[in-house]
């Protein structure tokens, strides 16, 4: 019996690609850990790029049909599956080869939240689409899988986090003079919601909005976080402009409904942040249909109107998410509803939709690696 040896198991999984990045796991540096023991059973460890990632397990039986092709004599493959999030090159109002204006920058080690891997803006062309909804959940979902999320509620004047998260009355501590954010489901949130009263309407203009979204970014002990996710308010306003003008995005989900009159407004968002060189993630369409009794669906708001969007407009589509009454009572609840009924289709829709969000925050931060 031919002896197996570590060159023999790399020689192998060399030839498998992530279907994502199109490169193979070795050159990427995902296979570590590799061991021979008893002479024929082989096991080592695959780290992908985001513990969402959605081909998890096509990876790793490619990795053992591989090992079992080209590799004589193995009796047994113990195939352990890790994941490492991937840091953004951080995309900040400019693209690789344009000429770089006074105070962008480029470099990760320059940017606020240094210890922040990826910043995601949540955003939308008009209110009453669900944004904030689907933000809660796609912040609760990623946590889930192991990831280390923050959520910041940058929608100043109708803040919804406290009230998604059952967080009316809680107040975050201040040591050091920084803000410490409160923690729910996995989840550390920052909000409006938490320094005013719940009653008190925020009546700012633009320079005081503008100043409380930096004091969130600047001011409040993050720490370590893969995904920081920012619920941005509707339209193209000032908070907008001074997020991408702050901070370096790793990109932005846009969520619609099917109508036409949302899809009218998600153009503007859509415009707004091609011309500051955001990457746009993909396009998410809520409340797709209510599924009746009978199991037919009733398209309510149109059909497919996002996902036509996005094809048009040249954008990824994260995924349709039907309309359920138990999303609106788990938000009233402070249980988002991914938790609250994990085994509904809906709940399935934003879980496939939050694994897309990660693997396109993955293929960004590759394709800007490879651009360096």
């Amino acid at each position: 019996m031919s002896i197996i040896t570590e060159a023999q198991i790399i020689a192998a999984l060399s030839t498998v690609n992530d279907p994502d990045l199109n490169r193979d796991l070795v050159t990427l540096n995902m296979i570590s850990d590799v061991r021979i023991e008893s002479g024929n059973r082989v096991s080592f460890t695959v780290t992908l790029t985001t513990p969402a990632c959605p081909l998890k397990e096509q990876i790793k039986q490619s990795c053992i049909a591989a090992v079992n092709a080209q590799v004589p004599g193995v009796s047994a493959i113990e195939v352990t599956m890790s994941s490492k999030v991937t840091s953004s090159c951080g995309h900040h109002g400019h693209q690789h080869g344009e000429h770089h204006h006074e105070g962008q920058h480029t470099c990760c080690s320059e940017k606020p939240l240094k210890n922040v891997k990826n910043i995601i803006a949540v955003a939308s062309g008009k209110g009453g689409v669900g944004k904030s909804t689907f933000a809660v959940n796609l912040a609760v979902s990623l946590a889930g899988t192991g990831a280390k999320v923050g959520l910041i509620d940058a929608d100043l004047y109708g803040p919804s986090i406290p009230t998604m998260f059952g967080l009316l009355d809680a107040k975050p501590e201040v040591v050091n003079k920084n803000l410490v954010p409160l923690e729910k489901y996995g989840v550390k949130l920052m909000s409006i919601g938490f320094l005013v009263d719940t009653d008190t309407a925020v009546v700012w203009r633009g320079p005081m909005a503008s100043s409380a979204i930096k004091q969130f970014i600047n001011e409040v002990d993050w720490n370590e976080l893969d995904y920081l996710i920012f619920d941005m308010p509707p339209g193209t306003g000032d908070i907008q402009i001074t997020l991408v003008q702050t901070i370096p995005l790793s990109g932005a989900v846009i969520v619609t409904t099917p109508q036409d009159v949302a899809l009218a407004d998600v153009s503007k968002a859509v415009s707004m942040f091609r011309k500051v060189n955001v990457p746009i993630l993909g396009l998410v369409e809520n409340m797709s249909y209510y599924e009746l009794p009978d199991g037919t669906k009733d398209y309510i708001f149109g059909h497919h109107g996002g996902e036509n969007f996005a094809r048009t407009h040249g954008l990824e589509f994260l995924g349709s998410i039907p309309i359920d009454r138990e999303v609106r009572e788990d938000g009233d609840n402070g249980t988002p509803y991914v938790l609250g009924h994990s085994g509904s289709a809906t709940s399935e829709a934003v879980n496939r939709a939050a694994m897309e969000v990660a693997r396109r925050v993955s293929i960004t931060n590759a394709e800007c690696a490879a651009a360096k």
